[in-house]
């Protein structure tokens, strides 16, 4: 027997390039503080220390290639760096799992797990295996 699904808010969904698009159909990245919030303030100073330590690593990286360095050595390079960033990621998504999420307005349960499954989906595919 089939029950469908009532919606008790609108759902977010997913641009071909992989944004994230709010339920009006506008993408969510947006320049400033985000009015609906972020949970990641306790980890912020590392999140932040982390990133700038992979810019270095990305400019590193590419001195390696104007310089003319061994292939292997800069495939060594690049690796570290998505190792760093998986990292970095991880951090982000246990954070939003535990603030965003948890505390997520019951009202808007379906969406809140909607728009976590596609961010899940999409890390997973952009940080492979």
């Amino acid at each position: 027997m089939s029950q469908s699904v009532r919606r008790t808010a609108p759902v977010a969904s997913q641009a071909e390039d992989g944004a994230i698009l709010a339920p009006n159909g506008e993408q969510t990245a947006s320049n400033g503080p985000d009015p609906r919030g972020h949970s990641y303030d306790a980890d912020k100073a590392r999140i932040v220390a982390r990133l700038k330590r992979i810019e270095g690593q990305v400019r590193g990286i590419s001195r390696m290639v104007e310089e003319d360095k061994y292939c292997i050595d800069i495939l060594t390079q690049v690796s570290a760096v998505i190792a760093s960033t998986r990292s970095v990621g991880m951090l982000v998504l246990e954070d939003h799992i535990r603030g965003c999420v948890m505390n997520a307005d019951p009202d808007h349960r379906e969406a809140t797990l909607e728009e976590l499954n596609l961010a899940i989906d999409r890390f997973v595919r952009s940080v492979g295996n």
